[in-house]
């Protein structure tokens, strides 16, 4: 039986900087797909409730997708 301190990258198997890519690039995308959601019904509030109509929203989302590139 290996002692807990010997076991190395290639001996269990695992792939641990590939697994560190995938979950930067899946909390990339969980980021991503939050903000986009958020601007999209806030344009969608904008545009019906606001009286902005489609354009306004258009307008709105593009305007927040931007800011979102700065904070995010």
């Amino acid at each position: 039986m290996a002692k807990a301190g010997n076991v190395t990258e290639k001996e269990n198997g695992m792939d641990y900087a590939e697994h560190d890519r995938t979950y930067a690039n899946f909390l990339w995308l969980t980021k991503w797909t939050i903000a986009s959601v958020a601007a999209v019904l806030i344009a969608m509030l904008a545009g019906f409730f606001g009286g902005m109509g489609l354009v306004g929203g258009l307008l709105v989302f593009i305007i927040l997708m931007i800011v979102a590139y700065f904070i995010v």
